[in-house]
């Protein structure tokens, strides 16, 4: 058993990212000690490499814990696709120097932009990501957000933002407050109409993600004030029946 300390140390990993990893429930410890301190054991280590693997391969948090919870995961298969997606990686980078280096030479006169494209290693990561199939609600949030443009999803994620850091307004109302209630429950619908179907279970979910530190957690306190995601995340526990 490694202690959080010591697997933050042998992989470079912050100890704090383990925390979050654990609070996500993507990288769960193998136990606790009686004081709460967590212990890895070799199985976990291997989790986290695979994880490392996906997290250099830029795969979204979210989306590396829908494949690894998948019941079809196959630890070998994916490592297959991670060596295949590293080797487009590898040769793309490879072709960058190239390129750079030809300007170097040369200049920018007659050059092959070839090198910038990545859509065979975009399609393969498209092709890996389906395998492992996708669940109702992210099919549903791929049709959704499919046809929208940049712009388009940035307009709709500031008022998913601006929806959440209004619980900032709250904080002084208990979390039971029929007025907080409420405001769960435009963001569960918010959620609902523009993402995907957003059920109690999922909103729950998505409660202790944003208290549950790290980058949601500071994105939401800097627009609400200290204290609006852990304030949210208890509104969302009684909304759901949780507390």
């Amino acid at each position: 058993m490694r202690t959080v300390n010591e697997v933050s140390k042998l992989t470079g990993v912050s100890v704090r990212t383990l925390q979050y990893y654990d609070k996500i429930g993507l990288l769960k410890p193998a136990e606790y000690t009686s004081s709460g301190y967590r212990l890895y054991d070799d199985t976990a280590l291997e989790r986290l490499c695979q994880i490392l693997l996906f997290r250099e391969l830029e795969f979204p948090l979210r989306e590396i814990k829908q494949i690894m919870d998948n019941p079809g995961y196959d630890k070998g298969k994916a490592l297959e696709q991670q060596i295949e997606l590293l080797t487009f990686k590898k040769e793309h980078i490879e072709n960058l120097i190239t390129f750079a280096r030809g300007i170097k030479l040369i200049g920018g006169k007659a050059m092959d932009f070839s090198a910038f494209d990545t859509s065979k290693m975009d399609e393969y990561a498209k092709q890996a990501k389906e395998y492992w199939g996708a669940t109702p609600e992210y099919k549903e949030f791929e049709s959704k957000n499919g046809s929208r443009s940049k712009s388009e999803e940035k307009v709709l994620g500031d008022r998913l933002m601006s929806i959440i850091a209004k619980f900032g307004t709250l904080k002084t109302k208990p979390a039971s407050d029929p007025e907080v209630q409420q405001q769960v429950k435009t963001l569960q619908d918010f959620i609902s109409e523009h993402y995907y179907t957003c059920s109690s279970e999922i909103l729950y979910s998505l409660g202790q993600m944003y208290a549950a530190g790290g980058e949601f957690t500071a994105n939401i306190d800097a627009a609400g004030g200290i204290g609006t995601a852990e304030f949210a995340c208890e509104a969302i526990n009684v909304y759901c029946g949780k507390l």
